[in-house]
């Protein structure tokens, strides 16, 4: 096997194995195993399982943040060049259509999305500072667009009420088709669009909301 399909055998593998059994219970030689690859390649490809996990995490979230970048940036120099207030809904539309398209993206996108889990839910911070970190960026952008859609609302408002959104979102990203009660009727598995139109709906009237 040449050099990139190494390296693309062990992300595979590191991200199946970190999704199934976390962070620290994950041995290098199980992500070897898996890969078909010695530890060698390891230490020659990324250096330490650290960096292994930083790069698992990299090859989805940057491409993904890019597309959400891109379009929260499109719509708030609109917004100011015809110097109105960017719509709420397109707002959380422009951050969460790319989000919850992900999910149906291809072979590893489940694996992925419950990796995401973990370094949401997990006490365990390795996972969670190298997401946190990697997320920054995005969350400051939609922060400040949602501040030009709502001046109104106070920066510990905004804050919170768009911390609430991204608990709704993750939610909706980790857990849907995974549902044990589930009432007769209900769709336990909607499509991404369904879903999106779904919850931006529910999120705009939560982020609009009259202050008291």
């Amino acid at each position: 096997m040449s050099q990139p399909d190494t390296k693309q055998r062990l992300l595979d593998a590191a991200e199946c194995l970190f999704a199934a059994e976390g962070f620290h219970s994950t041995s290098l030689r199980a992500i070897t195993g898996k890969a078909e690859a010695n530890l060698a390649a390891v230490k020659y490809h990324f250096g330490s399982k650290e960096a292994l996990l930083e790069a698992v995490l990299k090859r989805r979230l940057v491409p993904l943040n890019r597309v959400r970048q891109e379009r929260l940036e499109a719509l708030r120099m609109a917004a100011r060049q015809s110097g109105v207030r960017p719509p709420t809904e397109a707002v959380l539309r422009a951050f969460i259509e790319p989000t919850l398209a992900f999910r149906d993206s291809g072979a590893g996108a489940e694996a992925f999305l419950q990796l995401v889990g973990r370094a949401i839910a997990e006490p365990d911070d390795t996972i969670r500072n190298l997401f946190m970190q990697l997320m920054k960026p995005i969350f400051l952008l939609i922060y400040d667009t949602l501040g030009d859609a709502l001046p109104e609302l106070s920066d510990t408002e905004r804050f919170w009420r768009l911390h609430f959104s991204l608990g709704a979102l993750s939610h909706a990203m980790c857990l849907v088709g995974r549902f044990q009660i589930l009432p007769q009727g209900v769709a336990p598995r909607p499509e991404a669009d369904d879903l999106t139109k779904m919850l931006v709906n529910f999120l705009k009237v939560g982020m609009e909301a009259p202050c008291d």
